[in-house]
């Protein structure tokens, strides 16, 4: 469909329009009374959420990303489905599954307020996503722009067996100076340690960054606050049909080694993934459907 047919078809007046963005995607542009958003077509990824009282974005992009078929982008609110981290059964397929790197299509559109939008994406499988995952499915992401960001994940199975998956929403969120960031809410939890081998080890108080940091938390409870004293702001996450969050910052080595971000660009984001990892695998039964879902509020310090 063309960005003609898209904004004839699912454009909102004085809330939102499509484009052709970098790459030749479809882009969403989304103003409304509360806040502006950015939405890739490509990916069913959103890169960009600044609310109308707040003077930065919330989510980090990479100058350097790739808008390249086949390439995830690097920043924003990539999809990992579905499976999280490495191919779970060893076959050789990419990591964090393969809808990051595909044209998703245009579900609906609405303006619930003239403060609120809300935009639906859809994916399902083909003859392509049967020869790497022999499964019947649907899959949606749900978008929700107002004073808040909500994005939900929601899996359907159109098979006649049941299928596992696990997933994430692998938020890159942008913040002042990673050095004075700290994230609360999972004081005293239990967690991997992949930068460890995959130790199992137990978190002592609030996470401060400075190395690289991957770890996997789980049976996470309540929200998750991203203090950042740079920027004088929190970031507060309320997740659902979640129990388990990934922290990750890559580091000055590793970062410079990744040709979709700038050498020094570990020290402006840091990712809060909302996931089913790790011993969290989600059974969606025939028919069924499972919902993983996030909602990011900004407020100062």
């Amino acid at each position: 469909m063309s960005i003609e047919q898209l904004n004839t078809q699912y454009g909102l007046a004085d809330q939102l329009k499509f484009f052709e963005g970098k790459g030749g995607f479809p882009f969403i542009e989304i103003c409304n009374k509360s806040a502006k958003a950015l939405i890739s077509v490509y990916s069913g990824q959103v890169l960009s959420f600044q609310p109308a009282s707040e003077p930065e974005d919330l989510l980090f992009l990479s100058r350097q990303a790739y808008y390249q078929d086949g390439k995830a982008i690097k920043g924003g609110i990539p999809i990992c489905w579905p499976w999280f981290g490495p191919d779970p059964e060893g076959l050789g397929r990419s990591s964090h599954g393969f809808v990051r790197n595909r044209l998703w299509t245009v579900v609906s559109t609405e303006a619930i307020a003239d403060a609120e939008t809300k935009v639906i994406l859809g994916l399902s499988d083909t003859a392509e996503t049967q020869s790497i995952w022999p499964q019947s499915f649907e899959l949606a992401i749900e978008v929700t722009v107002g004073n808040t960001l909500t994005v939900e994940l929601v899996t359907r199975n159109r098979g006649d067996r049941a299928f596992s998956i696990s997933q994430a929403l692998h938020t890159y969120f942008k913040v002042g100076d990673i050095r004075q960031v700290r994230v609360l809410g999972l004081e005293d939890g239990q967690y991997l340690d992949k930068v460890d081998g995959g130790t199992r080890k137990t978190q002592q108080g609030s996470i401060a960054i400075d190395r690289e940091v991957d770890r996997i938390y789980m049976d996470v409870k309540g929200e998750l606050t991203i203090d950042d004293a740079a920027l004088n702001r929190q970031i507060q996450i309320a997740a659902s049909g979640s129990k388990t969050a990934i922290v990750w910052n890559p580091w000055a080595e590793i970062c410079a080694g990744m040709a979709d971000l700038e050498d020094d660009d570990y020290r402006s984001f840091v990712c809060v993934e909302t996931a089913n990892a790790a011993n969290e695998i989600v059974e969606i039964p025939a028919r069924g459907e499972y919902r993983l879902r996030a909602t990011y509020a900004v407020r100062q310090r």
